[in-house]
């Protein structure tokens, strides 16, 4: 569906600044949004907010419905009453532009489990009622999930396929024994998600509030070790002994690789996934719709045909394309949640297929400025070639940053980039290109904050391929300021808002 003219900010929650290691949803969180709302911005793009599991990769969650526990905030436990002041005194010297997830777990986990201890004993009986509505309103993956982390924890973390076998595949009789010997486990993993998706509903509604909406991002494939996977094997493409992906997901060569992308997610079983009317793909959109407002669809085309590659290949090279039921799909989301706020992440190879599968929803696609200057003017991301129900970004998560980027183009790609241009600005690359997007038709306009404060390759937030060292940027306090605020922050705000408004993108 086509969306208003406004713009906004990709930044993920574990990147804001805070004394415990990583970003979460107190007041740093809000502090943000103040942000957003002087400075006129309407969006707020978040990345996956699911559990993270190895690589602390957001698009490799060990849920498509959970939220991610690290991002609870201390404070706001304190603040009900869960955890006491002593308990914040001795917070260990953490990194202040870096996540060490490791250590932030060694840190945060014990103190969830006393919030979880003093929540059993203090809870009001209105506190529990409020409990309760949450679990029963969530039971249908909330169970799963809970015994799923609990199966793993006593299971020294292995993935579930390596667990015992009458565990893997899910024996109703061992299930009920485990469930009675993790019961409190289970309990304290139901917990978690409850403070989760009450810290999270709270932001989100102190946004809308201020008129800022929240884009959420769905990726296509979920993790092989996920509560997903292991509750649903039916859903996915799976060898029938080894509980591992019969058919794996990626992306065939191409100018970037000769070997292409093995990413090893499962492929979806869509054929049984359409005799049973997508029933868990709308139950995925349904629970993000309940705390985003907008969903970015990763990888896109791959609702129209996807890429899968045999159990065993240790390369991209020997897949095959097969198509996917793309419009009943969406057909089906669309009579069952009504007209979905959905934006298409369309990049990579885009046949007219997927843009026959995108247009006939009217699904915005992206357009990326990285992307623009390295061809002829048939290049559709530049600018003049956009149509207004699109969302054009200067990067995505995914690129460098625009000053790490220019800096490493080839000498005949910057001049393009100048002569394009017309001439550089005293401001620097980046904000040559924040003006180039915000100017442009597209509807919509994101800018990762990266660019706004115009930090180098160090602030990259993904090196995709890199299976470690990703997702751990995190942004100084000082490094945003309000009007009130008389610095180089307070400078920024004051220019995102001029530019802004110069564009059109304030709304009234």
């Amino acid at each position: 569906m086509p969306f208003p003219r406004a713009s906004g900010i990709l930044l993920h929650p574990t990147c804001f600044p805070g004394r415990f290691g990583v970003g979460d949803l107190g007041p740093a969180a809000t502090h943000f949004i103040d942000f957003l709302v002087q400075s006129s911005q309407r969006l707020w793009q978040v990345l996956p907010l699911g559990p993270t599991g190895y690589g602390n990769s957001p698009y490799m969650a060990y849920s498509a419905m959970a939220g991610n526990p690290l991002l609870i905030s201390p404070d706001l436990l304190q603040q009900e009453g869960w955890l006491d002041e002593s308990d914040l005194e001795h917070v260990p010297d953490f990194p202040a532009d870096r996540v060490d997830f490791d250590r932030v777990i060694e840190f945060k986990l014990p103190l969830f489990r006393k919030a979880f201890e003093n929540f059993k004993q203090r809870a009001s009986e209105e506190q529990r009622e409020e409990f309760r509505a949450f679990y029963g309103s969530r039971a249908d993956w909330l169970d799963d999930y809970a015994l799923f982390m609990a199966l793993k924890q006593a299971f020294d973390g292995a993935p579930w396929h390596q667990w015992e076998p009458e565990v893997a595949q899910r024996k109703p009789m061992v299930l009920d024994r485990w469930r009675r010997e993790l019961a409190d486990e289970i309990a304290f993993q139901q917990y978690l998600q409850y403070e989760f998706f009450r810290q999270w509903s709270a932001l989100k509604a102190y946004a809308n509030e201020h008129q800022i909406q929240i884009i959420g991002d769905i990726p296509i494939y979920v993790a092989q070790d996920s509560a997903d996977v292991w509750a649903f094997p039916e859903n996915f493409c799976l060898d029938e002994e080894t509980g591992e992906p019969a058919l794996m997901a990626g992306v065939p060569p191409d100018y970037f690789s000769e070997t292409g992308q093995l990413w090893g997610n499962p492929v979806y079983n869509w054929d049984y996934l359409q005799e049973h009317n997508f029933s868990w793909w709308v139950r995925r959109f349904q629970v993000l719709l309940d705390y985003v407002d907008i969903i970015r669809v990763d990888h896109f085309r791959g609702f129209e045909a996807f890429y899968a590659i045999p159990q065993g290949e240790e390369t991209a090279v020997k897949g095959e394309w097969i198509e996917a039921p793309g419009e009943a799909l969406f057909e089906t989301l669309a009579a069952q949640l009504g007209r979905l706020p959905i934006l298409a992440e369309d990049l990579g190879i885009i046949t007219p297929e997927v843009e026959a599968l995108r247009d006939r929803f009217e699904f915005p696609g992206m357009r990326v400025l990285h992307f623009a200057f390295g061809s002829d003017p048939g290049n559709p991301f530049l600018p003049f070639n956009y149509t207004r129900n699109a969302v054009v970004y200067t990067g995505t998560h995914d690129n460098d940053t625009t000053v790490g980027w220019f800096r490493q183009l080839p000498s005949w790609e910057r001049e393009a980039v100048f002569t394009y241009l017309g001439c550089f600005s005293a401001e620097g690359i980046h904000w040559d290109l924040i003006r180039l997007a915000l100017s442009s038709i597209a509807n919509q306009a994101i800018l990762p904050l990266q660019d706004l404060l115009g930090l180098d390759t160090g602030a990259r937030m993904n090196f995709p391929g890199k299976p470690e060292g990703n997702w751990d940027w995190r942004y100084w306090a000082d490094n945003l300021k309000m009007d009130h605020e008389d610095d180089a922050g307070s400078l920024l705000c004051q220019h995102l808002k001029r530019l802004t408004h110069i564009y059109g993108r304030a709304g009234r």
